[in-house]
């Protein structure tokens, strides 16, 4: 082994071609990339979110008394279920868009409360059945395959009995308990002296 040459290199330099063309090649593939990159963002942003389905919702007062069945769903930004599901529902809405209200309640809202107590939400997404009266049909909680929540809103919508009414119920669900009032507990010793009275 010689001491005049590195370990390492080639026995010839590349040619200024070759560099040029390895530069070009890197060039393109960057470009390329980047492309892919804009193009798979911009297709994401586009696809259905809580959000937008928050945004085009029938708000509570009118679904109740425009003469149409609705669906409300209880949900949260925070819930994967309810995220989940959120592309199904988009398609639903727009499938029976005319023929019936979609209404969506975020139960991280406090003005919901008196909703949640009355439909007892307890787990997320909670789905009511209302029928054209307002009047609750039937409720389903956690995550509903798109063809049984089909099957129910068609037949919501012809005013059909529900056919998965009953075991709709079984999904996985996001646990969630409505705050009803702040709690004080005298029997927590960190509670540094809140037993003591004057």
């Amino acid at each position: 082994m010689s001491t005049d040459s590195p370990v390492n290199s080639p026995d010839k330099s590349e040619s200024p071609l070759g560099k040029r063309l390895r530069n070009f090649l890197i060039v393109m593939v960057a470009i390329a990339l980047s492309v892919a990159l804009v193009l798979g963002l911009r297709t994401e942003t586009t696809s259905a979110t809580l959000a937008k389905l928050s945004e085009s919702s029938t708000p509570l007062e009118v679904a109740v008394s425009n003469g149409k069945p609705s669906l409300v769903e209880f949900y949260a930004d925070w819930c994967t279920v309810c995220q989940k599901m959120a592309p199904d529902i988009t398609q639903l809405e727009t499938e029976y868009a005319d023929k019936m209200n979609f209404v969506m309640l975020n139960v991280d809202n406090t003005k919901w409360l008196p909703d949640m107590l009355k439909y007892r939400v307890d787990g997320i997404p909670h789905f009511v059945f209302l029928s054209q009266q307002g009047e609750t049909i039937a409720q389903a909680i956690g995550d509903q395959p798109r063809t049984i929540m089909a099957s129910n809103l068609e037949a919501l919508v012809t005013g059909s009995s529900l056919p998965y009414a009953q075991a709709s119920a079984s999904g996985k669900v996001s646990k969630f308990s409505a705050p009803v009032a702040p709690t004080a507990n005298q029997d927590d010793p960190r509670s540094h002296g809140s037993q003591v009275v004057d």
